[in-house]
């Protein structure tokens, strides 16, 4: 594996990545993150009796558009035309917490590990948007990269 950055020039100024001589190939890529929340939260979300509505019906909605925006958010990152995005949420009742996963793929130059890791930021935070009136004290964390695959590098899998 090559551990150089890849994102600056020789004069070490910022550059975007050329991809124009790597050949296409299928490429995924699955994040996921978790907000915990208080008991009332999780029971308004899990109930549908928050005031602003279908918290994770928006969440969904909205991390499947950050999805497609990746490349407007994000400096370097190239726009994509992705040919599948999803976000799939788990209750984590004991933990009073609901993990957010997004799956995103395309046949492309480079991969979508990034558009995976903002729609998952996206979809949790749109449930903090939704929720912020009942407790400002909700957590989001564990943002990762789950698995990877297509490209020169291959697989990841997260151990």
């Amino acid at each position: 594996m090559d551990n150089s950055f890849n994102h600056f020039d020789a004069d070490g100024n910022a550059v975007m990545v050329d991809v124009s001589e790597k050949s296409p190939t299928v490429r995924v890529a699955v994040a996921e993150g978790t907000i915990r929340l208080t008991p009332p939260i999780l029971a308004a979300i899990t109930g549908r009796t928050a005031a602003k509505g279908d918290v994770l019906g928006v969440a969904r909605v909205a991390g499947i558009m950050a999805t497609k925006r990746t490349g407007d958010l994000i400096p370097l990152c190239h726009p994509l035309m992705l040919s599948h995005s999803a976000i799939d949420f788990t209750i984590l009742e004991e933990e009073c917490a609901v993990r957010a996963t997004c799956t995103v793929k395309l046949t492309g130059k480079t991969g979508v590990e990034m558009e995976a890791l903002t729609g998952v930021s996206v979809a949790l935070l749109t449930i903090y948007d939704m929720c912020k009136a009942l407790d400002k004290g909700m957590e989001i964390t564990d943002l990762h990269l789950v698995h990877k695959e297509g490209g020169k590098s291959g697989s990841y899998d997260r151990a």
